[in-house]
C-alpha cells in the first residue's frame, strides 16, 4: 500500500511539474509582449503578406524535464526487485525516465506556427514565424512590429 502512495505522489508530481513547465515556456505570438517590451519604443513598418506556411514551433529542452522524469523513473525503478536488482532498477528507470522527461517537455510546450513572408512597402522581403494565434492570410496588408532587442511580429 506504501508503495502505491508513493507511485501516486510521483504522479502528481510530475503533472505539477508539466503544468509548470508548460507555464514557464516563451510565448511567440504575436499578441503577446514580454515584460521587457511593455513600454518600449517598438519600430512599425508596413507591407502586404506574400505568402503563409503553416508550421512547427518546437517545445523547450530544458533540464526541467529531464531531472523531473529522471527522479520519477528512479522512484518507480525502486519499487521493483530487491537488493543489487533494486539498484539496477533504479538506475535504469531513473534513465528511462530522464528520456520519457525531456520527450514530454518538448511536447507539451511545442506550438503550431506561421511562416510569414512580407513584402515591405520599401520592397524589402522577410519572412517571420509566430505562433498560429491571429488569422492572416495571402494579400493581406499588415504591421511589422520589431522590438529594439530585434524581437520581430506581424500585426494585422
Amino acid at each position: 500500500m506504501k508503495t502505491l502512495k508513493s507511485t501516486a505522489t510521483v504522479i502528481l508530481l510530475m503533472a505539477a511539474i508539466a503544468v509548470v513547465v508548460a507555464g514557464c515556456a516563451s510565448s511567440r505570438s504575436g499578441q503577446v509582449y514580454s515584460r521587457d517590451e511593455a513600454r518600449q519604443v517598438q519600430t512599425v513598418e508596413n507591407g502586404t503578406v506574400e505568402s503563409v506556411k503553416e508550421v512547427v514551433i518546437e517545445g523547450t529542452k530544458t533540464p526541467i524535464g529531464t531531472a523531473a522524469g529522471a527522479v520519477a523513473g528512479g522512484v518507480l525503478g525502486s519499487t521493483i526487485g530487491g537488493g543489487s536488482g533494486k539498484s539496477v532498477a533504479v538506475v535504469i528507470g531513473a534513465l528511462a525516465g530522464a528520456a520519457a522527461g525531456t520527450m514530454a517537455e518538448e511536447e507539451i510546450t511545442r506550438k503550431p506556427g506561421l511562416e510569414i513572408i512580407v513584402k515591405k512597402d520599401n520592397g524589402q522581403t522577410i519572412v517571420v514565424v509566430q505562433e498560429a494565434d491571429v488569422l492572416i492570410a495571402d494579400g493581406d496588408r499588415v504591421r511589422i512590429i520589431t522590438a529594439a532587442d530585434g524581437t520581430t511580429r506581424v500585426s494585422k
